[in-house]
């Protein structure tokens, strides 16, 4: 019996003999430091579309392929939809269009409008309330009736040749398989297509990755008083840094936010040298993190002051605030000349417009010099300037039914840096919604559907597609 049948048939005969999810089937070998053990699962639910990660790529997709007739399972392995934007606590959008037109069509601004009328973000998109967030990402999972868990994380495949089979989760209950003809990774980390075999690189040439930030909330802010200070966050950065504020010398910071409910939601500090892969890395950074709040409210209430006087922290986010990890290798792998030239592809998906913001990987003076450099100047678009983003680069090497969007899609180091952020994400969520759903009905190949059906799909969904 191959493995596709031992799964169906264990599947069976566990629910019906009464055998408990996971059980054990034979005695652990221990051998050179490795454990090797196999336990019986069963299927637990068979779909068209799974969807790894509900952030908010995985979000647009499992929306865009129930849209297009599929059937559709989410497994999110936190305790809400959003991601970034929601359990770490991201306080502010990047933007939807290259200032002439809306590039984050179809999803993205009928999910921004929802958001509006809901007063869940302020008119410029700078400042969130988290909760009324959360509840119209569930409102819009919900609506669009596709299945999905919380605390549900795939933590394994079984890949027979060129695809997946089954994704093998962990939830609440135990250990169980998912059955589907398509497979979407959103899960930021590229974990699926890691688990499936397709290669990844992180970091530059050596490795070396963006910070991550630890955001937070902040109460006692009389903003009147500030906006009237005229400051910049950054103003008294040096004096600060020179009386030994902080024992890490960083000087970018993005800001205070101020939200609809007067909280003050902060994209401050980073985290540096952490691997968002990697648990020891991660609870190292949770303490960092945890621990600089401290040094920040003396900065804000000692050096800035102008309303500042008495701010608090509320508290700090769930996730860390993660900006890179694995860039999986895909069918193509877009460059910074791609970006550079305002690139069209013919297999373009949507276009997207957000400058390369590579934040200093080191906390020294002359990183974060080169930064805004980077950021304000060298490769800044004009109004009406975009880049395309071709199917391709969502497509998981040697995997055939394996779709990739987020943060993790094959790109170089640059183009991460702008594609990473949420108006992209929704953009590259819709479109392999619509192709996993296209894939599934028909021989579950993401390389055999077309193209041009795809990009009619999206137009018809409002994607913003000039060149198809």
């Amino acid at each position: 019996m191959d493995r596709r049948g031992f799964l169906k048939g264990a599947a069976v005969a566990a629910m019906g003999s009464g055998i408990p999810f996971g059980v054990r089937a034979e005695t652990p070998a221990v051998r050179n430091g490795q454990v090797t053990y196999s336990r019986t699962f069963p299927v637990k639910i068979e779909t068209d579309v799974m969807v790894c990660g509900g952030g908010p790529a995985g979000v647009a997709a499992a929306v865009a392929a129930r849209a297009a007739g599929a059937r559709v399972f989410l497994a999110e392995a936190f305790t809400c939809f959003g991601g970034m934007g929601t359990a770490a606590r991201v306080p502010v959008y990047m933007q939807f269009g290259d200032g002439i037109r809306p590039l984050a069509a179809g999803f993205g601004t009928r999910f921004r409008e929802r958001l509006l009328k809901a007063g869940a973000i302020s008119s410029n998109y700078g400042s969130f309330d988290f909760e009324a967030v959360k509840r119209e990402y569930d409102a819009v999972m919900v609506e669009s009736g596709a299945d999905f868990l919380f605390h549900t994380k795939v933590i394994d495949v079984i890949r027979e040749g060129d695809a997946i089979q089954y994704a093998i989760c962990a939830s609440q209950s135990g250990i169980w398989a998912v059955k589907a003809k398509v497979y979407v990774d959103a899960t930021g980390n590229g974990d699926v297509a890691v688990q499936s075999g397709v290669s990844f690189e992180k970091g530059d040439s050596m490795g070396k990755m963006m910070p991550a930030s630890l955001l937070s909330s902040w109460i006692g802010i009389d903003w009147d008083q500030w906006r009237k200070g005229r400051l910049s966050f950054n103003a008294e950065i040096d004096r600060a840094l020179a009386d030994g504020v902080f024992k890490v010398p960083d000087r970018h910071m993005t800001g205070i936010f101020k939200s609809a409910n007067g909280l003050g939601n902060a994209n401050i500090g980073h985290v540096y040298d952490l691997d968002g892969t990697d648990e020891r890395s991660l609870t190292k950074g949770y303490l960092r993190g945890r621990e600089s709040m401290q040094e920040y409210q003396r900065y804000f209430s000692e050096y800035l002051k102008h309303g500042l006087e008495n701010i608090r922290l509320i508290e700090t986010g769930a996730l860390m605030g993660v900006r890179e990890t694995r860039r999986i290798t895909g069918d193509y792998v877009m460059t910074l000349d791609d970006y550079v030239k305002r690139a069209v592809f013919p297999d373009e998906i949507g276009r997207y417009a957000y400058p390369i913001d590579i934040h200093p990987l080191t906390a020294d003076k002359a990183a974060y010099a080169q930064h805004r450099e980077e950021f304000d100047r060298l490769y800044k678009y004009q109004k009406g300037e975009s880049y395309g983003i071709p199917y391709r680069i969502l497509c998981a090497k040697d995997v055939k039914n394996l779709l990739v969007a987020g943060r993790c899609v094959s790109t170089d180091q640059k183009v991460q840096a702008s594609i990473r952020v949420m108006p992209a994400c929704y953009i590259m969520g819709q479109a392999v919604g619509f192709a996993a759903a296209m894939a599934a009905d028909g021989a579950g190949d993401i390389r055999r559907i077309r193209v041009p059906e795809l990009q009619k799909k999206l137009k018809d969904f409002g994607a913003y597609l000039p060149n198809a």
